[in-house]
């Protein structure tokens, strides 16, 4: 499969466990070139689906000037949108504890911005999912927040982890996207290549 990306090396510029795991399953080979401290601001006029692709074009942008002509790029990012506006990675427990409030019996979206990158060609994309959160006991979100790791996940919860088991009650997309690499549509993508 996806035998048409012979002719590149592939590279993941995310230091995402996470997307790491997603695009190996793919069953393609990949180096993780991440490049830390890249901004990840956006301008306050962007909405839903174009924040998360903006952030996945400007990462893949500090890659550009070093990108050899055989290699072709992967970035992302994920937000979760929740009453028109962005729940990002929490920077504390105390704001991991209120994001999961927010979350608790509601829905919410999930975005991920995709970026695939050649000196040749660019593609962007974004995939959005639908998660509805059950209600959740205070008792719950610290037991999470304390025992899990929600601090480097936007809206500081994953679906993979225990908290995923007790508030998910539903999702209308990909699953994966909500763990951050919608690989299916990457997958398809790729086969374009």
């Amino acid at each position: 499969m996806l035998s048409n990306l012979n002719k590149y090396v592939i590279i993941l510029g995310s230091n995402s466990p996470r997307r790491k795991e997603l695009l190996s399953g793919l069953g393609i080979e990949f180096q993780v070139k991440p490049i830390p401290g890249i901004d990840e601001s956006y301008p306050a006029s962007l909405r839903a689906e174009d924040i998360p692709l903006y952030i996945a074009e400007k990462k893949a942008g500090a890659y550009l000037a070093s990108l050899a002509e055989n290699e072709l790029l992967i970035t992302a990012d994920t937000i979760v949108w929740l009453d028109n506006s962005v729940l990002g990675k929490p920077s504390n427990r105390e704001d991991a504890v209120s994001m999961l409030r927010k979350l608790s019996g509601k829905t919410h979206q999930v975005i991920t911005g995709v970026c695939l990158v050649t000196q040749n060609k660019t593609v962007t994309f974004s995939v959005v999912s639908t998660v509805r959160f059950a209600s959740l006991l205070d008792e719950d979100i610290y037991y999470y927040v304390d025992h899990y790791h929600p601090y480097d996940k936007a809206g500081a919860y994953g679906i993979q982890e225990w908290i995923g088991y007790v508030a998910v009650e539903g999702i209308e997309g990909s699953f994966y996207n909500v763990m951050g690499l919608p690989v299916q549509r990457v997958y398809q993508e790729l086969l374009k290549f």
